[in-house]
């Protein structure tokens, strides 16, 4: 799940952004409410949820939340603020966010809040997502394979495993190409070495080779990947 954070508070924002990424999100940070917008124009359907502090320099988070609205969008929106009056949320609310979290807050909570929103938005898949034989479920972000007797056994992968794992799930038997997977699951300012993809498959395979995953994922030469489900 790709996650846009707009912040300016750099220390709030590198914790922010730690947390996120030790639970399995992929985010793209921004420090302005310009360079958020210039996220959301290149690609605002590649995102699952939104962060957006309220004061930022150039463009306010309201005002943010009001142009990713007009453009028809559901994104579900968390706002953060040190604004707590009753008439600031109602302004928040009203612009188009969905939730609201007042500074300080802990990061146990910023998660909570993240769960429950995906729990309520349409957009978002439910609580376990099945493959063949294997379950992905958000409650835990964890995977399981069932074996041959019917038991869930836990596949153990890294966060970067993870999400490649959880995007061929959500696109099984479709060929996926190297540019797709660098768009989707790294972040759009870093700038991944040319053999990151492949070595990264190659990770994901030996994981998944004790529950009888060798030949799950395919190569197909020249074009890029494709996941085979077993039924």
């Amino acid at each position: 799940m790709r996650i846009l954070l707009v912040e300016d508070e750099s220390d709030l924002g590198n914790a922010i952004k730690r947390t996120l990424i030790q639970h399995n999100y992929i985010v793209d940070w921004a420090q302005d409410g310009k360079e958020g917008l210039d996220y959301l124009e290149i690609g605002l359907s590649h995102y699952t949820l939104g962060i957006f502090d309220w004061l930022l320099p150039k463009l306010s988070g309201v005002d943010l939340i009001r142009k990713v609205r007009q453009h028809k969008s559901s994104l579900p929106i968390l706002m953060l603020t040190a604004k707590d009056s009753e008439e600031d949320k109602v302004i928040g609310l009203d612009a188009g966010a969905d939730d609201y979290l007042v500074k300080p807050f802990g990061m146990a909570e910023l998660l909570a809040r993240l769960r429950a929103l995906q729990r309520r938005s349409p957009q978002i898949n439910p609580q376990q997502l099945k493959v063949g034989n294997l379950t992905l479920d958000y409650s835990t972000y964890t995977i399981f394979c069932q074996d041959k007797e019917g038991d869930n056994q836990t596949i153990a992968l890294t966060n970067k495993e993870f999400q490649l794992l959880e995007y061929f799930l959500h696109h099984p038997n479709q060929i996926v190409t190297r540019d797709q997977l660098l768009s989707q699951l790294w972040e759009w300012e870093s700038e991944p070495m040319s053999n990151v993809v492949a070595a990264q498959i190659r990770l994901l395979r030996r994981k998944l080779a004790p529950y009888g995953g060798d030949n799950w994922i395919e190569t197909i030469y020249g074009l890029g990947y494709r996941f085979i489900v077993n039924s």
